[in-house]
């Protein structure tokens, strides 16, 4: 019955394919808005490195906040996309009928006109049984009953049909209002990185060691199994949430992406926990009350950990002051300190 609609694919295009793809788009859409944000078209040339790192800091962070918001575009277009396209099912099947009954008490109308008709007192005097005749009298009684109440249940379809419709042009609005947004965060996104890009550029290679030097002990990188053996024990659910973060060490950061190739933070978290059998919503600011709330005295291996003001970063704790979690593009899935970060707040899914 859905041969009435496009195919759902068409809209959505994946923005996991690969490492390279993903840097291939940032450095077209580097070149492209290069002049797009005040003030990255004309960085000092005598920044120091710990100030070139403040700045690159602030444009992933901002990018990372608008990726937020693009996740929560795409999951309420994907919503509307899906109910739309069950509404459309749904009016394709309430036309079907309706048609169906419209039919049926048409053919019988052309039929009474084609017979035409006779008055009742005139064929009771014409009939040679009158008994006869009044037991034909109640069935074509029951049968006006009968078509009395098709002409009821096809007022009653239409009416039905009308709501279907209308709910439909309704979820139809708000997908274009979903996709537009989707737009708008998606290029704030790469503005955000180019910019970031742009300022890394014009670093020496002297400042780029330096500047590495500098994230190195921050982020405590592992990226290797030897993380797994100095993870605290975690059971049920946790446990299996961990294994699975354990396992996309090393896969880089994504925007946009929830896996199995790379993932932006929140994806990641919520593959992890949908591998552990726990559906997580899509955004850091809808995570964060997924679960029960817990302090950051009372974490345990498995929470889910968030970081800044506006709780656009998320992590995986794994014990001993540590988290999996996906950085920024650039840097991959790895081990880091949970205090490298503001701390804003953990919760514990169920």
């Amino acid at each position: 019955m859905a041969s009435h609609r496009k195919s759902r694919s068409g809209p959505k295009r994946s923005l996991v394919s690969s490492t390279a793809r993903t840097a291939a788009l940032l450095a077209l859409t580097g070149a492209a808005s290069a002049t797009a944000l005040e003030g990255t078209g004309h960085a000092d040339p005598h920044l120091t490195t710990a100030q070139v790192k403040a700045r690159v800091d602030q444009y992933r962070l901002e990018a990372e906040e608008a990726a937020e918001k693009y996740n929560g575009a795409r999951e309420k277009a994907d919503r509307a996309r899906r109910v739309l396209g069950d509404l459309q099912d749904e009016a394709a099947r309430r036309t079907a009928r309706l048609n169906t009954a419209r039919n049926a008490l048409g053919a019988y109308a052309t039929a009474q006109y084609r017979a035409g008709t006779i008055a009742p007192t005139l064929q009771l005097a014409l009939s040679s049984s009158p008994d006869q005749y009044l037991q034909r009298a109640s069935l074509a009684e029951r049968a006006a009953g009968r078509r009395a109440a098709t002409v009821t249940g096809i007022v009653r379809q239409e009416k039905a049909l009308r709501r279907v419709r209308g709910t439909a042009a309704n979820r139809l609005a708000e997908l274009r209002a979903s996709q537009e947004a989707l737009s708008r965060h998606k290029q704030a996104v790469e503005k955000k990185l180019a910019a970031a890009d742009r300022l890394l550029d014009r670093l020496t290679a002297e400042q780029r060691r330096r500047l590495a030097d500098r994230e190195r002990p921050a982020d405590r990188t592992t990226t290797g199994s030897s993380a797994a053996t100095t993870a605290p024990a975690a059971t049920g659910r946790a446990a299996r949430a961990i294994a699975f973060a354990h396992g996309a060490l090393g896969k880089p950061y994504v925007w946009g992406a929830t896996g199995p190739h790379g993932y932006d933070c929140s994806g990641l978290t919520q593959a992890a926990w949908r591998a552990a059998g726990v559906s997580l919503p899509r955004t850091t600011y809808t995570q964060i009350n997924a679960g029960r709330r817990v302090s950051r005295s009372q974490l345990a291996p498995g929470d889910l950990v968030f970081f800044y003001s506006g709780i656009s970063h998320v992590g995986i704790y794994i014990g001993d002051g540590r988290m999996i979690h996906a950085p920024h593009p650039g840097a991959p899935v790895r081990v880091a300190p949970i205090d490298q970060m503001p701390f804003a707040g953990a919760s514990r899914p169920a």
